[in-house]
């Protein structure tokens, strides 16, 4: 009996990462990370997106811009805009110069640019799956699992500076297959001194149509 035991524990090892666990190491790094991250007042930052699903034949890649200071958010894509100040959400179609206003719900926001440093500390199990190297840079992979399974996003998995404690890269799974891949190129803190850029305004896009949805 007692070979046996020792025969599945590895076994069960893979199961509890595969299922997710509260891993100390992976705490002691998202810590580090978040505690980095409230240090600063505000920042900027510039990205690569990559929406990928092999079933349905996606593979999308673009660049976006992203800027934070406390609560509020704005992020820029090619096609597209959001801007949220904390109570009202600004959703602009730049192909159809339409903008869409909702009244901000952080129930419905699962993993915003606000929340993806903090995250784990509430309805995540997480696990440190190893290190990866790249350029010389050592980068922490964490994995987060929601506690619970209604969740659209099966899984979260992060990759963290070692030597800075920043964020390279996240990258969310969906449970239709989509997977959306985020990587930071360049990272710019506390450059913003008011909450100016986190207001839709309309005299920019000239010819917007408005709909208010609120």
């Amino acid at each position: 009996m007692k070979k046996i035991i020792l025969l599945l524990l590895p076994v069960f090892s893979v199961v509890l990462i595969a299922f997710g666990q509260y891993d100390p190491k992976a705490l002691t790094i998202l810590d580090e990370m978040s505690n980095k991250f409230k240090t600063y007042s505000s920042y900027k930052a510039s990205f690569t997106y990559t929406l990928k699903n092999a079933s349905a034949n996606i593979n999308e890649v673009s660049s976006g811009e992203l800027m934070v200071r406390g609560a509020k958010y704005r992020i820029k894509l090619p096609n597209m805009e959001i801007i949220n100040n904390g109570t009202t959400v600004w959703n602009y179609m730049k192909n159809t110069n339409e903008v869409n206003i909702s009244t901000y719900d952080p129930a419905d926001d699962d993993i915003s640019p606000n929340k993806i440093y903090s995250m784990y500390k509430k309805g995540y199990k997480y696990t440190y799956i190893g290190d990866r190297v790249e350029a010389g840079k050592t980068y922490q992979q964490i994995e987060l699992v929601p506690e619970d399974r209604k969740n659209k996003f099966f899984k979260v998995k992060l990759e963290i500076n070692k030597a800075d404690k920043s964020i390279k890269t996240w990258k969310l799974f969906e449970k239709n297959g989509n997977i959306y891949d985020y990587t930071i190129k360049s990272f710019t803190p506390n450059t913003i001194t008011d909450d100016t850029p986190f207001t839709f305004d309309k005299s920019k896009y000239p010819g917007v149509e408005i709909i208010d949805l609120r």
